[in-house]
């Protein structure tokens, strides 16, 4: 049986499958009323989901769950900034996380000191599209809506931008549309994107309505997920078991 846990504004939802993908069922909500940012499972422990939420009474943080979601615990030490920086910063919000090494904030992107103040970092943004802009191999001001690394291949990223779906092979230093192959009535605009942790071809996009007015919707109230097997040469609709029409929010994360 496949789960999906899924953070919502409304709370956290694990959807289950018949076993044939044909009929899918959502079970009763988590942090009911709370927004879950992201939930993650921790492939370093087996059965442990972590949960980026923002509450009304604890404001950003991070729970964890060694039971499936039955129950949750608090993180003692949510992200936060260091205590008495001179920026005096707070978190805003817990947005993305990724189970790693236990380990320190990356001074050279969220503070001015330490490392070398972040000057390695390098664009690298070629071959993204950016029609708002008059030049479209500038450096920077693009908008990747999320940017995903393979554990297995880690020269291989993918990218659901805000213009479009990507993909880069390093160390070639230039993006290619991959949306380009996608449906044209259904676009290539979103915001998600996953990846099969143990193929690198494989991947998952959730196409939304890429009008003008972005209504954050799926394309024409039809929600469905695009796979890709082949390195996202050719991608396959999957909507069996979705309601249509219907007008749910695309939300950023899987």
């Amino acid at each position: 049986m496949t789960e999906l846990v899924v953070g919502t504004r409304k709370g956290i939802f694990v959807v289950t499958h018949d076993g044939h993908r044909q009929t899918w069922t959502v079970g009763p909500p988590m942090f009911l009323g709370h927004i879950a940012q992201h939930v993650v499972q921790d492939h370093r422990v087996g059965g442990l989901l972590l949960a980026a939420m923002s509450t009304g009474h604890l404001g950003p943080t991070v729970f964890r769950s060694a039971d499936g979601g039955a129950t949750w615990t608090e993180a003692s030490r949510p992200p936060a900034f260091r205590s008495g920086e001179r920026l005096a910063r707070a978190v805003h919000a817990v947005f993305w996380l990724r189970p790693d090494i236990a380990t320190s904030p990356v001074c050279g992107l969220s503070s001015p000191v330490g490392l070398d103040g972040g000057n390695d970092w390098l664009p690298l943004n070629l071959g993204c599209q950016s029609p708002m802009h008059p030049d479209t191999e500038m450096e920077f001001g693009h908008d990747p809506h999320c940017v995903r690394m393979h554990p297995l291949r880690p020269d291989r990223l993918y990218q659901q931008n805000h213009c479009g779906i990507y993909r880069i092979d390093r160390p070639g230093d230039r993006w290619v549309r991959v949306g380009d192959n996608m449906p044209a009535e259904v676009g290539h605009i979103g915001f998600p994107i996953e990846l099969h942790p143990g193929d690198p071809d494989t991947a998952w996009v959730f196409p939304m309505d890429g009008t003008d007015v972005w209504p954050r919707t799926s394309p024409d109230g039809r929600p469905a997920v695009y796979r890709t097997r082949d390195a996202s040469a050719a991608w396959v609709r999957s909507d069996a078991g979705l309601p249509a029409p219907a007008w749910f929010t695309v939300k950023r994360r899987p």
